[in-house]
């Protein structure tokens, strides 16, 4: 998966999930996106920020804990990097490239 996360000036936070059509049928997608608000429900974005998940085919074969175990880490590893800047970073594996 995929975490952008930036900070703002609101009072709230604001969530939301991205699965394009590259991640397969309409199915697919659907499931992709409940696991991810999932995760977003179990753990609530810090006031101010706004997060957007970006779900993965790998993340559809997951157990909903591996899942979870990756959520946090992007997670974490945001928040650690909100001292070098608040602009929104794509966090995951890069793509692999074609060529």
């Amino acid at each position: 998966m995929t975490l952008f996360v930036m900070r703002t000036s609101g009072a709230q936070a604001r969530t939301g999930v991205a699965a394009t059509r590259k991640l397969g049928s309409a199915v697919t997608r659907n499931r992709a996106k409940r696991l991810a608000r999932e995760m977003l429900r179990r753990h609530k974005a810090v006031a101010g920020t706004d997060v957007v998940l970006v779900p993965r085919r790998e993340m559809l074969d997951a157990h909903i804990t591996r899942i979870e175990a990756d959520y946090l880490a992007l997670l974490g590893q945001d928040r650690a990097g909100w001292d070098a800047g608040d602009a929104a970073q794509p966090r995951g594996p890069r793509p692999a490239r074609r060529h």
